[in-house]
């Protein structure tokens, strides 16, 4: 459903909302200056389609396999994502338990403080993550080698768009889910009794560099706002026909500053060009025939000029990122992933070189 033009606040407060959203946060034990010199090899726009392979490096090629856990937690138990926001749809089911997968790959060493990717809608594409693990942590090519990071795919709180737990998660402009994944998620993957007895002296970085994100549709706006708002925590973000429209629910707290959702980092408040540059490295798509791909301007909700928008922002900006145009494709599609996620990941991992 289309929603109304909205009201554009006065000059004054749009300079005190760009001065708050550049905002950093002090740096978990890494320096202000810590900076990554990867390079800019594999950065740009680049145009994939209409046809599609399934890479090589995402199939099992018969290599060592990691372990695969499985967990859950309850929404009750979190002070963050409890499942009782106020602007919940009562018509909307929330989930009393979200599920969290874990794979640990072959390749990390008990003891080591590994590098983390967290991806959102868990399981999602966790099936292709895991053979790119299994077959790049060991690549003779070592432009072609990914560290071994430890997968989290933590799955949503239920339903979809507005009033509903996955939407308050994924589209609210805000450091809430960062701050779920990091003070509750990952200490529970940490503390979790199987996974302690396969690894007892597991660790995660401290590193920022370290933490990666990455998620489809709000998911993907999601992995994006975990790093705008938190680049303390995460700086490597992969979004995949990336929801960067309006779908923050209207009586949100975060409305009163953001009230075109995501559709104020590329429009609007123009969050990306007016804000001062962050320690991010983003990786964006969006499909020829993504989600409302004819809609007009004042929807807000047209995701081809969404994400065009954004990864014009962000080459404008001087950001290491890399942008996807997937012909004859649609929203999310799998296709996709197939084609680009290994070459995703080894251009997201570039530069890290670990504790």
């Amino acid at each position: 459903m289309n929603r109304p033009t909205r009201l554009r606040l006065a000059p004054f407060h749009v300079f005190l909302l760009i001065l708050l959203a550049s905002t950093t946060f002090p740096l978990s034990g890494v320096a202000d200056d810590d900076r990554e010199t990867p390079g800019s090899e594999g950065n740009g726009d680049y145009t994939i389609g209409p046809d599609y392979k399934l890479d090589p490096d995402l199939t099992d090629r018969g290599n060592p396999k990691g372990k695969l856990f499985e967990f859950s937690m309850r929404l009750a138990d979190s002070k963050i994502f409890r499942g009782d926001d106020k602007t919940l749809d009562p018509k909307k089911p929330v989930r009393t338990e979200r599920k969290i997968w874990v794979y640990v790959p072959a390749a990390y060493r008990d003891g080591t403080k590994a590098p983390i990717l967290v991806t959102h809608d868990g399981p999602s594409r966790l099936d292709l993550v895991r053979n790119a693990l299994d077959n790049l942590t060991i690549s003779k090519d070592p432009k072609r080698r990914l560290p071994a990071f430890i997968t989290i795919a933590v799955q949503n709180g239920g339903n979809d768009s507005y009033g509903s737990q996955r939407g308050l998660e994924y589209d609210t402009m805000s450091d809430r889910l960062a701050r779920f994944i990091n003070d509750e998620v990952l200490p529970a993957v940490l503390n979790n009794p199987e996974i302690k007895a396969a690894y007892p002296n597991i660790a995660f970085t401290e590193n920022p560099w370290g933490k990666a994100v990455m998620g489809c549709s709000s998911g993907g706006a999601a992995a994006l706002t975990m790093g705008w708002f938190r680049p303390d925590l995460f700086r490597r973000l992969i979004t995949y026909s990336g929801t960067f429209v309006d779908q923050q629910d209207d009586d949100a707290a975060e409305e009163a500053a953001y009230p075109l959702g995501a559709w104020e980092y590329h429009s609007g408040l123009k969050l990306i060009e007016n804000s001062e540059k962050k320690p991010l490295r983003i990786f964006t798509h969006v499909a020829e025939n993504d989600n409302r791909a004819n809609d007009p301007e004042e929807t807000y909700h047209n995701w081809v000029m969404a994400n065009r928008r954004t990864a014009a922002a962000l080459k404008a900006k001087g950001y290491d990122y890399r942008f996807v145009f997937s012909r004859a494709s649609r929203h999310c599609d799998r296709r996709v992933f197939e084609h680009t996620l290994a070459d995703t990941l080894v251009w997201m991992w570039r530069g890290y070189e670990g504790d």
